[in-house]
């Protein structure tokens, strides 16, 4: 409430004065303004909680000797009256009302909000369509953090709090995979920072836009070791392309502006820095919040006419060609396949690229390579020819370098990057495949591969129904897994995949229809799928179901933000194979003829977990009781986990 007869306005911040024994101080808040209320000598006081020499809580202090002392530096000043006794400095006071035992503190009214640099780049940011957020609110960002506050107050953003600010960059990495356009992660300066390394470095080499914001200790002891100073030009210097620390002299709509044009364009890490005391200062007179309009150019490149020709002629000469594509290709598939179906040619993905033609289609063949089936690899022996779309080649891949290829790519660098390449083609895929087909329509004389593709899966389906029968006593194999979710799995559901084992059935077994799927897959990060997942249910969790595949080993690394999922009840579903050891790895060391060792896990009772966070868990240690049990996780409102108790040997 107002005093009519001033500027005060008062704020209950005490229910009863009892609450504030005799001799004891509190830190209350009025509003915004943090006061440290005081009991001395059977009066209410109210102090300026800020001590005015290094900005210690004064209500987290206490009275020694009719004197509140300051918890930091030990600086007095009276309970009261707030000045420093034997000095000209003190604390302000605030008038204090008891009204029916509870306590009221008046302060003058606030100025209403003038716009800060931190306000001018935001809004900036969000013009620019990063309206998503992953991070940590902390000491060294508040004035960031504060001016996203508001956007999120105005529905143009949305902030999550995350457990681990290297969970947040993976959050971010994924979202960008999965729309292709940036998300944004957040810390505080030092360990903050740091702690966001490992997703930025899984999105620059996925070629995923992203943009990372950092706070910063004052510029004038960067670099003079204090508090978790880090220079975080420096250290950003190796994973971003676009790394600038805010200045005061800084053109600051524009720098946003650029940090998000170089993310989207390049594809990769765009980061900026904001030192502690840019963040609330005000911007230049004048200086408003940009937009992308009239700033970026349309992305549809064609291709230079003489590569155009010569794949146009390989193609038309062609009797058994293949499409192999990659996660480049993602948004071009419906062409991709329309291409294909119009000359009845097989189409194979990487792994990377898995989901982008359905296994159930006439010409879908599978995963090529080593997470993949035995279809692909046998289409990819029999062709005379390789249409590489978006693809850069992987060992993991393993696409021979003894057939005719055609590769096209977006980026010039990636086009015959390891071995020569018969026709490189430099331009967009979309573009790039109309082309194509226009100017082969009516010339193609290929045969028609459906027939084969079919005996082919005809023989694959039953190798798998050979290998569900195996059982060892020691846990449920992971092809039962795989193909339980064959069976349950939501045909559109966005699938989020981590690294091991785990993965490599979930690419050799799994039955790919409408879904898309995530994962780490140059950097091939431990730990990826569940942070992964709380970024695919940003971006699409209202519409899709979003389910997270992970190892033991891979979850425990960010499993303390299953917290996260619950908080803001994400409708995610989360299958953990545990085998309690580091089955890629000792699978690894067998293969190398090492010693098995240092691999075991001890791991906790995941279900159980789940449940004491407010998730639905449910622990499986038999094939037989997995459809049900996966059947009650599909049909939970909300975060759920099932815990697989695995054989490392049934992969």
């Amino acid at each position: 409430m107002t005093d009519p007869k001033t500027s005060l306005k008062w704020y209950k911040v005490l229910d009863k004065i009892e609450d504030l024994p005799e001799g004891r101080v509190t830190t209350v808040t009025a509003k915004h303004q943090g006061i440290c209320l005081a009991h001395f000598e059977g009066k209410i006081c109210a102090l300026d909680n800020k001590c005015p020499h290094q900005g210690g809580p004064l209500g987290e202090g206490s009275i020694e000797n009719g004197l509140l002392r300051c918890p930091w530096h030990g600086w007095d000043y009276h309970p009261c009256t707030g000045k420093a006794p034997g000095y000209d400095d003190g604390v302000a006071t605030f008038p204090v009302e008891i009204r029916e035992g509870s306590v009221y503190v008046g302060i003058e009214e606030e100025d209403s909000h003038e716009p800060t640099v931190s306000d001018i780049m935001v809004e900036t940011m969000v013009n620019w369509g990063i309206n998503t957020v992953f991070g940590m609110v902390g000491h060294s960002n508040l004035g960031l953090a504060d001016a996203m506050r508001r956007q999120e107050q105005k529905g143009n953003l949305k902030f999550y709090g995350i457990r681990h600010e290297g969970a947040g960059a993976f959050a971010a990495s994924a979202y960008g995979k999965l729309m292709g356009k940036p998300a944004a992660c957040f810390a505080i300066a030092g360990p903050g920072s740091t702690n966001m390394f490992t997703g930025l470095w899984d999105a620059k080499v996925d070629r995923a836009p992203i943009l990372a914001l950092t706070g910063q200790v004052a510029s004038q002891v960067v670099g003079t070791g204090n508090f978790q100073e880090v220079d975080l030009v420096r250290a950003f210097s190796t994973v971003a392309e676009f790394n600038h620390r805010v200045l005061s002299t800084s053109k600051h709509s524009e720098l946003m502006a650029l940090a998000v044009k170089h993310a989207i364009l390049k594809r990769d890490v765009s980061h900026l820095t904001f030192p502690d005391e840019i963040q609330e200062t005000a911007p230049e007179k004048g200086e408003a919040a940009q937009t992308p309009e009239g700033r970026i150019t349309p992305l549809q490149i064609s291709p230079p006419g003489e590569s155009l020709d010569k794949a146009v002629s390989m193609i038309k000469s062609a009797k058994r060609p293949v499409i192999i594509v990659g996660h480049g290709a993602k948004f071009n598939m419906e062409a991709i396949i329309a291409f294909a179906e119009s000359i009845h040619c097989p189409v194979m993905t990487t792994f990377k690229g898995k989901g982008q033609i359905s296994d159930h289609h006439p010409l879908g063949c599978g995963v090529l390579g080593r997470s993949g089936t035995p279809i692909a690899s046998w289409f990819m022996n029999e062709a005379d020819l390789l249409l590489v779309l978006g693809a850069s080649f992987s060992n993991h891949t393993g696409i021979t370098d003894h057939k005719p290829t055609i590769q096209v790519d977006f980026d010039p660098l990636a086009l015959s990057k390891f071995h020569k390449i018969d026709c490189q083609v430099w331009g967009e895929i979309g573009v790039t495949i109309d082309l194509i087909s226009k100017a082969v329509a009516g010339h193609m004389n290929t045969f028609d591969q459906r027939p084969e593709i079919e005996e082919r899966w005809h023989i694959w389906k039953a190798e798998k129904q050979k290998r569900l029968k195996d059982n060892h006593g020691k846990g449920v194999s992971s092809i039962a897994v795989f193909e339980a979710m064959n069976q349950l799995m939501p045909e559109d559901a966005v699938m989020c995949v981590d690294v091991g084992n785990n993965a490599y059935s979930f690419g050799r077994y799994y039955e790919s229809k409408q879904n898309t799927f995530l994962m780490s897959g140059y950097l091939g990060s431990i730990g990826f799928a569940f942070p992964a997942a709380l970024g695919a249910w940003t971006a699409v969790g209202k519409e899709r179901p979003i389910i997270a595949v992970a190892g033991d080993g891979g979850f425990c690394q960010y499993l303390a933000d299953l917290t996260t999922a619950v908080k803001y009840e994400m409708d995610i579903k989360v299958i953990i194979l545990n085998n309690f050891e580091l089955g890629k790895i000792s699978k690894e060391q067998r293969a190398g003829e090492f010693d098995v060792w240092a691999t075991s896990l001890h791991n906790p009772e995941f279900a159980e977990y789940a449940n004491g966070c407010g998730a639905l868990g449910i622990k499986v240690t038999e094939k037989e009781d997995l459809a049900d049990a996966m059947k009650k996780i599909l049909d939970h409102k909300g975060t759920a986990l099932l815990e697989v108790i695995a054989d490392v040997d049934l992969i």
